[in-house]
């Protein structure tokens, strides 16, 4: 049996930087991790042409990955731009799922792949949110929305809580966080993820758009935790409860750091356990 899941969030930032620099230092962290499930961001893939980063970094990994890919934003003449699951247990089923938005602007999705574990199967979802500091308004309504896909594909009691990561773009007292931590409630509904750095972190703040990385520090942002691993959980047989977690991928080589985001490790109680 299964005893807990090693699971991993990186929002990669696509193919910006010195990619092929950066590449090898994504895989090296995989190596050490050896993450279960890996949930990332700002992955692109094209339709026709040899571009797709999560099959890049699964190739590499010196692991054996099932990969799955979600298009949020099709950016044209085929390039693609989305989220990315690589699972070390067979995807038996993935869909796709557009987050609501402007009209305009750069689209966000959802990524739901049911992976068959040894613990049972595993609903995973990974996304990334709107990007702008003033948008809470917006990534409160893609909260919301996803919360209601997992509700759908993940419903409370039945089979293993669902794991929920990704690229957040919202700091831990956001009103869009707190509402999935359970601290406030939207529309006369609550809800409960357990936020696993808070649950089972290592007592640093966590800072996962930093300015301590070169490529972050461009951008003039405060440092922000906004990477997040999220599980419904603990259930009655204590799965899903938070174990540990800690930031990843934040060793550069020479000036070079593997993305301009931190990840987020976690590992997640798989096995059934007495009360």
């Amino acid at each position: 049996m299964l005893e807990r899941l090693r699971v991993l969030t990186l929002n990669i930032w696509n193919r910006q930087g010195p990619w092929e620099a950066r590449l090898p230092l994504i895989q090296r962290e995989l190596a050490t991790l050896e993450p279960d499930l890996v949930g990332l961001q700002e992955v692109l893939h094209h339709d026709s042409e040899p571009v797709d980063q999560a099959l890049e970094i699964a190739r590499g990994a010196g692991l054996s990955y099932h990969v799955a890919f979600a298009s949020a934003w099709h950016i044209g003449g085929g390039l693609q731009f989305g989220n990315a699951v690589l699972s070390r247990f067979p995807i038996v089923d993935a869909r796709s799922f557009p987050l609501p938005g402007e009209p305009g602007e750069e689209t966000r999705g959802l990524l739901y792949a049911s992976c068959d574990a040894p613990c049972g199967r595993v609903p995973v979802f990974v996304t990334h949110l709107d990007w702008q500091l003033n948008r809470g308004w917006i990534r409160e309504r893609q909260v919301a929305s996803i919360v209601e896909k997992v509700r759908e594909l993940a419903p409370v009691g039945e089979g293993f809580p669902p794991i929920l990561m990704g690229d957040f773009n919202a700091e831990a007292d956001s009103d869009e966080i707190r509402w999935l931590r359970g601290y406030t409630s939207r529309l006369g509904k609550n809800v409960y993820f357990a936020d696993c750095f808070a649950a089972a972190g290592d007592g640093t703040p966590g800072f996962t758009y930093a300015r301590s990385n070169r490529f972050a520090a461009r951008a003039r942002e405060p440092n922000r935790r906004i990477d997040y691993v999220f599980v419904r959980g603990p259930d009655r047989q204590l799965r899903g409860e938070p174990l540990t977690a800690r930031l990843a991928c934040t060793v550069p080589t020479g000036e070079v750091f593997p993305s301009d985001h931190y990840g987020v490790y976690a590992e997640i109680q798989a096995a059934p356990r007495p009360l």
